[in-house]
């Protein structure tokens, strides 16, 4: 008996070691209980808001990972962070590589708040180079990350991406929609990306099957200027930016 014990001792041991690094890191990060799993969201969320309760305004600009220096969108990125930041408005991005990184760079070199709200991944996410060290908060928990966004954000500016960034544009067009967010303009920059889509959106789920009504669409806008970005948002406050909820 004691041998048998030994053997399925070693066999776990060996099973440990090929544990997957997603499995990996559920077993890091569990805890001894679901209840006790509150208080980790309960200190990400206080965390975060006592870190941004003097924000002021704010802008979240959205796009892939997988865009480097020198690149469209990289580029313009950058130049619209740094656009919004001389006009005042702090930057937040998701805190990564590609787009997150490019608008950091232009926010921070513009000499404005420049904001990261980093995720805890298996295949884990560096903070990139260019947040504030003391406006960098990293989560585990991807929606508590979607409300600091939403909470703190006087408009979305979505560029070409893929999953990740769709997910966050439907979330707040989702939330807009139901009214359970204040209105705040998404900005789609990327013309040839978006086009085909938003005409979609207009042709089939609001013409053809009404899936959707008419305001769902007028908090979302297809701009590549990004002075005409800064216009859209200022104008979308004449009586001064609020949070969303």
């Amino acid at each position: 008996m004691p041998s048998s014990r030994k053997t399925r001792s070693k066999k776990d041991a060996a099973a440990a070691t090929v544990m997957p690094p997603d499995m990996q890191y559920a077993r890091q990060t569990d805890f001894a209980g679901d209840g006790w799993r509150v208080f980790k969201i309960m200190a990400e969320f206080v965390n975060g808001f006592e870190k941004m309760s003097d924000t002021g305004p704010a802008v979240s600009v959205f796009g892939s990972t997988r865009v480097g220096p020198g690149q469209a969108e990289y580029l313009l990125a950058e130049k619209m962070g740094g656009m919004l930041a001389r006009k005042g408005f702090s930057v937040i991005t998701g805190g990564g590589p590609g787009v997150m990184e490019a608008a950091n760079k232009g926010a921070q070199q513009a000499g404005g708040i420049s904001i990261g709200f980093n995720i805890e991944l298996p295949l884990q996410q560096q903070p990139n180079s260019f947040i504030d060290r003391e406006r960098l908060l990293t989560f585990q928990y991807f929606f508590v990350r979607k409300v600091m966004f939403l909470k703190y954000s006087q408009a979305f500016i979505v560029l070409p991406g893929g999953f990740g960034t769709m997910d966050e544009f439907f979330e707040a067009a989702t939330l807009i929609q139901t009214q359970k967010s204040g209105r705040f303009p998404i900005i789609l920059m990327g013309r040839g990306y978006w086009e085909g889509y938003c005409r979609w959106m207009r042709e089939m789920m609001f013409k053809e099957k009404r899936y959707i009504a008419k305001k769902d669409l007028d908090f979302i806008f297809l701009e590549d200027d990004p002075e005409n970005v800064v216009g859209i948002i200022e104008g979308f406050y004449p009586e001064g930016y609020k949070l969303n909820f």
